[in-house]
């Protein structure tokens, strides 16, 4: 008690206890929140009973704030933090951001940015109704595959084709269509883990087929998948390595020596390759990707690839190969499940079509980014540089594709270098202003410098990026 006696502590809690309660009568009621004008707006936009509800959860978190020795907001305080909050809940989402970062497909910022066409096409697909399952000559139904199907066809020689909701579901309902209950070989330098803690062993379990490591994590041989093989054998698996790197004393066998074990034992070779590049990296100086056609011209009996990442289109999953194994996995249950729905194909087959017409590296942004020339690079950021002021400078970087692809190229670029240190905070309190700036700007920080790299800017942007960090500087 600190030196008082008995009867003085009790005194001091019985008077900290009224002052409490003399606190939470002071507290303001509903009604008096809802009064406020900071709210008039929000009572015209939103249901009035969710607001209402908002407002009792804050007197609610403000009432145990008060009890615990806090002050007793005003009306007016309440209202503001319920404007804050619902502007955040009940407004547009998701919030578009400027991607200054130099990681083309960012993962956190919803991986490839489509095409002008591939985003109408998703806009009328919503808009109105549409021959999705629909045979208009025949006036029968149809299948939501067929247009899709057909474009992939022409570009990757595959007889047939299915799209689901991502490269994940693509590759489970691979398994499950064709190896339930079955043995599934795989090196064991493929068995990974790739984002969000997504496992491949885990996808095979889901699946209901029985993972059996050959090799060793560096080494692995075509006579490893051919010892392992036994009457209960259902595929053998390939799971390029997309975003990681084994050096050093390696060994893995080429695709066809493994299409040759399995072709003498009748066993089909699936290859997840994930990324979905259907242009040759190489010519933009990048490390040579596998793409969907190779594998099928290899003997891949199916390939899985994504729709979101070098492919630069919607998130998706397509699963491509002979007509046989597609159409055990059109058949099976969990096609409904992860079918792809008509906003995702309709901007899927405008996307395929750019390569239909050689227009994919112009037109699909991913490679547009990957192609930019450095001078122009430099140009731009030494003009956003000279509206942002005497903190920024122009100094040589280096961008990355991002999205789990092509985890050893660095590509060479131009950024523009803030300098935020007369900022109480520095670069992290910069970073956060640009953040919540308008527009939201997402940047990347490097030796406590702010970095924006105008090679995932829209060149049209350019000056208003240079605008908000002079603001965010001042």
């Amino acid at each position: 008690m600190l030196g008082l006696s008995a009867e003085a502590y009790h005194a001091c809690m019985t008077t900290s206890s009224e002052n409490r309660h003399a606190a939470l009568r002071n507290l303001p009621s509903v009604d008096r929140v809802l009064a406020e004008p900071a709210l008039a707006s929000m009572l015209t936009e939103v249901k009035r009973d969710i607001v209402v509800d908002a407002v009792r959860e804050e007197l609610s978190i403000a009432r145990d704030a008060v009890i615990g020795g806090g002050y007793v907001p005003t009306p007016e305080a309440i209202a503001q933090t319920v404007v804050m909050a619902g502007t955040s809940t009940w407004g547009t989402w998701p919030t578009p951001v400027v991607n200054a970062t130099g990681v083309i497909l960012h993962t956190n910022l919803g991986r490839a940015p489509m095409s002008a066409a591939a985003t109408q096409a998703a806009a009328a697909a919503g808009e109105g109704y549409s021959d999705l399952e629909l045979d208009l000559g025949k006036g029968t139904r149809g299948s939501r595959h067929t247009a899709v199907s057909a474009l992939i066809h022409q570009l990757t020689g595959a007889d047939a084709a299915i799209t689901v909701n991502n490269n994940a579901g693509a590759m489970l309902l691979g398994l499950a269509a064709i190896a339930a209950g079955k043995e599934v070989i795989v090196s064991r330098g493929e068995a990974s883990e790739i984002g969000g803690g997504f496992r491949i062993p885990d996808v095979l379990l889901q699946s209901g087929a029985k993972l059996v490591e050959v090799g060793t994590v560096n080494r692995t041989y075509a006579h490893d998948y051919e010892n392992a093989i036994t009457e209960n054998t259902g595929a053998l698996l390939i799971v390029h390595r997309s975003n990681f790197k084994v050096i050093g004393f390696t060994a893995e066998p080429d695709l066809k020596d493994i299409v040759e074990v399995g072709n003498r034992h009748g066993i089909p070779v699936l290859h997840d390759l994930g990324g979905g590049a259907l242009l040759d990296t190489a010519q933009f100086g990048l490390t040579h990707e596998w793409m969907p056609q190779e594998s099928l011209e290899g003997g891949a009996g199916l390939v899985f690839f994504s729709g979101d990442k070098l492919l630069g289109g919607p998130q998706a999953g397509i699963v491509a190969g002979n007509h046989e194994l597609v159409g055990k996995l059109e058949k099976h249950p969990l096609a409904r499940a992860l079918r792809a729905d008509k906003l995702t194909l309709a901007a899927l087959h405008a996307t395929l079509l750019h390569y239909v017409r050689n227009q994919a590296a112009d037109q699909v942004p991913v490679w547009r980014m990957i192609a930019v020339p450095l001078p122009e690079l430099e140009a731009r950021a030494g003009a956003m540089a000279k509206m942002i002021g005497l903190d920024a400078k122009v100094a040589p970087a280096s961008s990355a594709i991002g999205g789990g692809t092509l985890p050893a190229d660095e590509i060479p670029t131009y950024v523009v270098s803030i300098d935020a240190s007369r900022i109480e905070g520095g670069a992290d309190a910069l970073a956060h202003r640009l953040r919540i700036g308008q527009p939201a700007i997402m940047p990347r920080i490097e030796a406590e410098q702010v970095l924006l790299d105008p090679r995932t800017i829209s060149p049209s942007r350019d000056a208003e990026v240079a605008k908000a960090a002079r603001a965010a500087l001042s």
